[in-house]
């Protein structure tokens, strides 16, 4: 049984792991000595007050760049491209006006754990995500103005609607801990009669590719005073629930979504879950989303000179935040916000997108949001209903896409080298690097031992099993699918995964101290596996198969970026020298190929060219900060390009730790604060007038530390104390440094200074419809 109409109403881990009764605890502190947002006392007054409570202004440097971070719509938006968005990891939200409809704004509903359940057909269609509806709040009058702000440090949209009969002020979240979706609203003269309604869309896939001609949609929806219950064929189903109350001139709704599966459709779950969000106290509710908001920013800082930018960071942490977190499902395509139109991207995609939406959350100090690590704990067993019948043996594993978020492929499954067709071979293998990653940061040896070992183990067996020798003595791979580009035998994406996948596993047996049985085989496989084929322009995409035309995927070139096997500027230049087919995440990639070749006027042209809106491929960024690729919508690449961020200003590879290695010269100022390294290391740092002033290096775990600091000079390195540490070398420094302990690296007389918002372009606008 699968039943998971709960998950949305429990209560997120606070960001610093501590757990509920550490939260409890800590929050009690928080409301007894501090004014958050005009409302520190819970006691219920009124279901309207907390939108009426004058927020208050934080003095700290984070309270700074998210102020200047808000996202301003000046202009009615139209929809998913351009409309403000709300979630917690399950309940996301658009709002937006359709064409046509003068008087009404629409808020979409979606859920992440809503999705079908018929596993005969393939992942996408049996397992499909479904649309689920959408709020209409119906005003008197035509909407003539908007002036709303997207707080990101409350995670809340405010603002006014103006029209011709008058006006209404608003307040909008989603609580971040129970999934519902707050709304109040207060209109003037004229718009006492604005109105709430539901519209409900048909639970039907809108995936059309390979739709089978037996699908039919799941039954019509039951409508009911407050709700609307969906069943679906496969049993259970979703309900949306909601209900206003009034408090003098002013209203709030709540809403929300439950879902169960096979027994339930949510019914009671959801209209409980109204009840008793508006009937207890909403303001202590709204109290507790802000503080959990407040304390997720402050894990880290990061300030650059170029706002327009900065800006864009920040909401990334944003939207990674509202759509996902360590008990929600991995990310698909949109998210949880479902766009109204739907397209065929309807569950979850791994031959690229998971594996770069998820890097940011590493060096930006957010393990609380890793979905993919949690994921293939609880759902591993599932990976083997990846690989083809005729080939399990319980020994290997595979991962198809699309799958769902239990990692079930439906009947579809990875190809099988030599084979047609032989699609997401590398799949697996590409996502556990992401939980290397993972662990590399947090140093975890039970993510190690438990999870990326063992299932590693399965990937690189699958792989193992199709490996044959050549007339020259080396191990060579039948055809595969480098994706998104050609079949090649010897297809250089695979082979940089399986070289990556037994360096790991024998890498990690040594960690763990394993007598394990196959490390023989994979330091065979390393001996003897062919060499990456190569012409004129550097590595093709496999044997005789060169990089003929543009090529956005860049999976030839998984060995430079991200697993950082070497560097080979020539192939590097040959596909950068091709850009008509790039899409965003192209971008990203190639701005952090150019960090660790050290051009950081390159990567950051690279990043610029996408960020500013730049069309190529008919593919661009969207005014939120959102991506569309055609007619089809994705989130996948702007956070990519959060991490290409990132690498400019923070590198762990390889064992070093490297502070400022691609900052641009235009950067005169940079403050970072707390951003997470390989090694699991947090590191502040501080640069003006165009120097590094000061490094100070926490260890958590106790790894050795290198530190390539990129200080100028004599530097001093002590300790949290202002004692002198032992230390060697000059460029890169080796520190011993225990668990617990503190490094400062300064230039002579500098001392570490408090984190601060950078002074730099302001005029550039804001992110929305400004």
């Amino acid at each position: 049984m699968d039943l998971l109409i709960h998950q949305m109403n429990c209560l997120i881990s606070p960001p610093n792991g501590g757990t509920m009764s550490e939260n409890t605890s800590s929050r009690r502190t928080f409301l007894g000595g501090v004014a958050l947002g005009g409302a520190a006392a819970v006691v219920a007054t009124s279901p309207t007050a907390w939108a009426q409570a004058v927020p208050e202004k934080k003095t700290d440097a984070h309270g700074d760049v998210l102020r200047d971070a808000a996202m301003i719509w000046k202009r009615l938006p139209s929809g998913w491209q351009n409309g403000p968005f709300l979630g917690n990891g399950f309940l996301g939200v658009h709002v937006y006006n359709k064409g046509g409809e003068g008087n009404v704004l629409r808020f979409m509903l979606n859920h992440s754990l809503v999705q079908d359940q018929r596993g005969q057909w393939e992942a996408a269609i049996g397992y499909s995500r479904l649309p689920i509806g959408y709020l209409t709040l119906t005003f008197a009058g035509t909407v003539t103005a908007v002036d709303w702000r997207l707080d990101l440090e409350r995670a809340e949209l405010t603002g006014t609607v103006t029209t011709t009969q008058g006006g209404v002020r608003f307040s909008a979240l989603v609580l971040n801990q129970r999934g519902v979706l707050l709304v109040s609203t207060t209109p003037t003269p004229g718009e006492e009669a604005a109105a709430w309604g539901f519209t409900p869309l048909p639970s039907h896939t809108t995936r059309t590719i390979r739709l089978p001609p037996e699908y039919t949609g799941n039954p019509e929806p039951v409508v009911a005073e407050g709700h609307v219950e969906q069943p679906m064929h496969a049993g259970g189903g979703y309900t949306t629930a909601w209900r206003e109350v009034r408090h003098g001139t002013s209203r709030v709704l709540a809403a929300t979504i439950a879902y169960g599966y096979p027994d339930s459709t949510g019914v009671e779950e959801a209209v409980r879950t109204v009840r008793r969000v508006l009937d207890g106290n909403p303001e202590a509710q709204v109290v507790t989303h802000r503080l959990w908001w407040q304390r997720f920013y402050r894990r880290s800082l990061l300030s650059i000179p170029d706002k327009r930018l900065q800006r864009f960071y920040w909401i990334q942490l944003y939207k990674m935040a509202s759509a996902t977190r360590d008990g929600a499902p991995v990310v698909t395509e949109w998210g949880p916000w479902f766009p109204e139109a739907g397209n065929s991207w309807t569950n979850i995609w791994w031959n690229l997108n998971v594996q770069v939406s998820y890097p940011m959350i590493n060096g930006s100090n957010h393990p609380e949001l890793d979905a993919v690590t949690t994921t293939f704990r609880k759902y591993r067993e599932n990976l083997e209903l990846n690989v083809n019948p005729g080939y399990r043996d319980g020994k290997s594993y595979a991962l198809c896409h699309p799958g769902d978020r239990m990692l079930r492929p439906g009947p579809r499954y990875v190809g099988v080298p030599g084979v047609s067709p032989n699609d997401h071979t590398g799949n697996l293998t590409w996502g556990m690097h992401n939980v290397w990653l993972a662990y590399r940061h947090s140093m975890d040896d039970a993510v190690l031992r438990d999870l990326l070992h063992p299932i590693l183990t399965g990937a690189i067996t699958y792989y193992e099993r199709f490996l044959v020798e050549g007339a020259d003595g080396r191990l060579h791979l039948p055809e595969t699918r480098s994706p998104e580009y050609a079949n090649a035998s010897d297809a250089t994406y695979d082979l940089s995964l399986i070289r990556w996948g037994c360096r790991t596993l024998l890498d990690s047996a040594d960690r763990l101290r394993l007598d394990d049985p196959r490390k023989a085989r994979w330091q065979e496989i390393l001996a003897r596996l062919v060499p990456y084929h190569q012409n004129e322009d550097g590595v093709m995409i496999g044997a005789d198969v060169p990089l003929a035309e543009s090529h956005r995927h860049y999976s030839h070139l998984l060995w430079l970026y991200p697993l950082q096997e070497s560097l080979d500027r020539r192939s590097f230049e040959h596909w950068t020298s091709m850009r008509e087919r790039w899409h965003g995440y192209s971008f990203a990639a190639a701005s952090s190929m150019e960090t660790l070749f050290g051009n950081p006027e390159e990567a950051l042209a690279q990043l610029r060219f996408f960020i500013d809106g730049n069309v190529v491929d008919n593919c661009a960024i969207t005014p939120n900060t959102m991506y569309r690729e055609g007619a089809n919508f994705a989130i996948e690449s702007p956070l990519a390009a959060a991490q290409s961020v990132l690498d400019m200003l923070i590198q762990s590879h390889g064992g070093v730790v490297k502070v400022f290695p691609a900052v641009s010269a235009t950067w005169a100022e940079v403050s970072v604060e707390q951003l997470r390294t390989q090694g699991a290391f947090l590191v502040d740092a501080s640069r003006s007038q165009g120097r590094t002033d000061w490094i100070r290096v926490r260890s958590e775990a106790g790894e050795p530390l290198r530190l390539r600091h990129g200080i100028e000079g004599p530097v001093e390195v002590r300790d949290e104390h202002g004692r002198p540490l032992p230390h060697r070398g000059t460029d890169t420094l080796e520190i011993p440094l225990r668990r617990g302990r503190t490094a400062i690296v300064s230039r002579p007389g500098q001392h570490p200074s408090q984190p601060r918002d950078v002074p730099g372009d302001d005029s550039a606008p804001a992110w929305g419809l400004p």
